[in-house]
């Protein structure tokens, strides 16, 4: 089963700390490469974020956005430091007596100490995992819209393939009608410049221009690479960097059989074929 690089998932939730969102986007690479955008207080999760995405995609530029937003009656608690706060005072009533000239420290002064003043605690290992339970739902998302873009471009390189075989199919059948035309013109020709005509030396001549212009072997390894992409389109494991290198077979082939066409319905198979194989190649790149 084919899946596509290229995917979008987006998922919310809400829970009591506050309220969660995920955006995963995807595009091709050819290796998997994963950025995690994430809030400081999310990341030590990312170790475990990136394995999750690890063991569901193979190939693509994942880019993993985590937004987030505290509930109102988290965001809006402030405690003392009382420890902190009491040192402070006293520290600071000792140099007063010392040095009576400065002017008394204001109240603000101390609530802007840094560490006096802090909001309260959340419950962030509550946070976390509702993190990473909506990370695998968003996760389950882009997986299933990769798959279905992966389906979508099957149906077109199977419409290819069969077009394909079908062009290798009427090539092989009017090749031997080719050849005998061929054969048939060379040898008026020949009698039309000389009076006698060697036939054994023609005879040689005649199955050297057969075997050069014999493309058996380039519609036998066409035939096998179709074969070879049906039972691909079966696997489930990641196919692209394969089917990549079958464009590459089927473009040689489709080179050779032109360069060894003899007339121009062979000709014009050649670049039938590779007109198919080129859009065969710009959707085989989003292949995963």
């Amino acid at each position: 089963m084919l899946c596509s690089m290229t995917g979008f998932a987006r998922e919310e939730d809400t829970c009591e700390q506050g309220s969660l969102t995920w955006e995963l986007r995807s595009v091709n690479h050819r290796y998997l490469e994963i950025n995690f955008r994430l809030p400081e207080e999310m990341r030590r999760l990312e170790t475990q974020l990136r394995k999750q995405l690890q063991s569901r995609l193979a190939r693509g530029k994942v880019d993993c956005v985590l937004r987030y937003q505290l509930a109102d009656t988290q965001a809006a608690v402030l405690e003392l430091n009382k420890p902190l706060l009491d040192s402070l005072v006293q520290q600071i009533t000792q140099v007063h007596n010392k040095l009576p000239e400065y002017q008394p420290t204001k109240a603000m002064d101390i609530l802007a100490w840094p560490g006096v003043v802090h909001t309260a605690q959340t419950d962030m290992e509550s946070f976390r995992t509702v993190c990473l339970e909506l990370f695998k739902s968003t996760t389950d998302q882009l997986v299933e819209m990769r798959s279905t873009e992966g389906q979508r471009i099957a149906m077109m390189l199977r419409e290819r393939c069969a077009e394909i075989e079908s062009i290798v199919k009427k090539v092989r059948h009017r090749h031997p009608q080719v050849l005998a035309a061929i054969r048939e013109k060379l040898q008026q020709r020949i009698e039309e410049l000389v009076s006698e005509v060697d036939q054994n030396r023609l005879e040689q001549e005649l199955v050297y221009i057969s075997q050069k212009l014999d493309v058996a072997e380039e519609l036998d390894r066409l035939e096998s690479h179709l074969s070879e992409m049906t039972s691909i389109f079966d696997r489930k494991d990641a196919t692209g960097r394969r089917l990549d290198f079958l464009m590459q077979e089927f473009n040689r082939e489709a080179n050779t059989l032109g360069s060894k066409s003899a007339d121009i319905e062979t000709t014009q198979a050649s670049v039938d074929l590779k007109v198919l194989i080129e859009q065969m190649r710009e959707q085989v790149q989003n292949v995963e």
